[in-house]
């Protein structure tokens, strides 16, 4: 009897505990119908023009066919590519947010609701760096959606993607929010987005969609999926609405984005480089190099420099610098907090402006020199253990370039180029510039206790 009791209650207790849990679970039903209707389906037409390797002279075609070949040429000329993405409606005079890459290229772009309701639509603005673009439609009176406050966002929370994967118009797929901030450099080597990770399911044809918190607001623009199949597999990534509000305002006044620019060349502070650069943990970006008469250097930031705080917000790995300084105004003042010799330094740095051809506003690619290098400058007290009085030492050798020729190592200090030399980072960065082309000109390194000297050739 006491056996059937304990079973009974247990499963009685088993119930409750499972008609709690699915009570805890969100209802998304009124969150989809209220804001489903401001979600778009992009249809974008490219007409690619094909390539003919054999030409037939007119004078080769009856006149009785001459008609039908011309066009049938003509037919063949053009071929259209079609691609389709997903969008919203951020105003209800006609304005859509999509992403960049849906409509690049496009010579047609046609906006779809879920009334069926079908739109030809103007480019206002478009910006690759952010992967956005704001659209314009001739309608009034449209359902909108809201952009929910920036950084308001945290790891964990329930959100919400709405869109059309794969062509299926309007799909729903609901998932948690995995992290905030994660940097993914552009095959240029750009990282101006920190995006927000996902295990949401997304998939071609929701780019542009909005991903939703549980008060209906927008709280990211579906972006990038990260896939071997081409197909989700739990790792999805959203532009933040603190990057697309400003964006979004610059592309609705001008068409285009002005971003800040500072002009260094940065990586990430690992456990060895922090012991070697005095600091009591990894952190902040390291400054590679310094563009000349960049605001870097206008503002004494120094190859070699750790900056762990720029505009008041805290750098914890290189990749945030990037985010940091491209939402920032041309012209700024910012406060810059780095770390020079083990020493904090305090510093002001006036923004400069981005180029639309500047590949970097502070660039993670290997930002090597002619020679294929990455150089720093050495500490006085690394000086003082090595027994020399300057130098620069390698950080990165990039593969088939010249350093990588010469057997050059990361690690390596360069005491001499040709007939000069080198004392700091300065001095290196003036005899790299001039060094001639195709010539072996004599370079002297400290490896490992010992002076070594070799030959090294600049190509073409």
């Amino acid at each position: 009897m006491l056996k059937r009791f304990v079973v009974v209650t247990s499963f009685v207790l088993f119930a409750f505990a499972s008609l709690t849990a699915v009570a805890q679970l969100p209802d998304f039903t009124a969150l989809i119908e209220e804001n489903s209707p401001a979600v778009v389906k992009i249809n974008t037409v490219q007409k690619v023009r094909q390539n003919r390797s054999a030409q037939i002279a007119p004078g080769q075609i009856p006149d009785i066919f001459r008609d039908l070949f011309q066009q049938r040429e003509r037919q063949r000329a053009e071929r259209p590519v079609l691609a389709m993405g997903s969008g919203f409606v951020m105003s209800s005079d006609g304005y859509i947010v999509t992403n960049h890459h849906v409509i690049d290229g496009a010579d047609e772009i046609v906006v779809r609701f879920a009334d069926r309701r079908e739109f030809t639509a103007e480019i206002v603005g478009k910006d690759r760096r952010s992967d956005l673009a704001l659209l314009k439609i001739d309608a009034e009176n449209l359902p909108t959606l809201k952009l929910a406050e920036p950084d308001r966002l945290k790891v964990g929370e329930w959100v919400l993607a709405i869109g059309s994967p794969f062509g299926l118009d309007y799909s729903a797929s609901v998932g948690i929010v995995s992290a905030i901030g994660r940097s993914i450099p552009t095959e240029k080597g750009e990282n101006y987005v920190p995006f927000i990770q996902t295990d949401v399911a997304i998939n071609p044809g929701n780019s542009g969609g909005p991903l939703f918190n549980l008060d209906g607001e927008v709280v990211g623009i579906n972006s990038q999926i990260y896939s071997r199949s081409g197909g989700s597999i739990g790792l999805s990534f959203a532009i933040p609405t603190s990057v697309a509000v400003g964006v979004i305002e610059q592309l609705k006044e001008n068409g285009e984005v002005q971003r800040g620019w500072l002009g260094v060349v940065i990586q990430d502070v690992d456990k060895d480089l922090a012991r070697s650069l005095d600091l009591d943990k990894p952190q902040g970006a390291l400054i590679n190099a310094v563009e000349p008469d960049s605001p870097a250097d206008k503002g004494g930031i120094r190859p070699g420099d750790v900056i762990v705080r720029f505009n008041r917000q805290p750098i914890i790995d290189s990749g945030d610098l990037p985010h940091v300084v491209g939402m920032m105004a041309p012209e700024k003042k910012a406060p810059v907090e780095l770390y020079r010799q083990g020493k904090l330094k305090k510093l002001t740095v006036e923004i400069g402006r981005l180029s639309s051809d500047d590949p970097s506003v502070a660039s993670r690619g290997d930002g090597s020199d002619r020679l294929g290098l990455v150089v720093a400058e050495l500490s006085d007290r690394e000086l003082s253990s090595l027994g020399i009085r300057g130098g620069v030492v390698i950080e990165q050798v990039s593969p088939d370039s010249a350093g990588s020729e010469s057997g050059l190592n990361r690690g390596d200090v360069i005491l001499q180029l040709g007939y000069s030399r080198i004392d700091d980072s300065d001095e290196y960065d003036q005899v790299v510039r001039e060094l001639p082309v195709d010539t072996p000109v004599l370079i002297r390194f400290y490896r490992q206790g010992r002076a070594i000297s070799r030959t090294i050739i600049l190509r073409k």
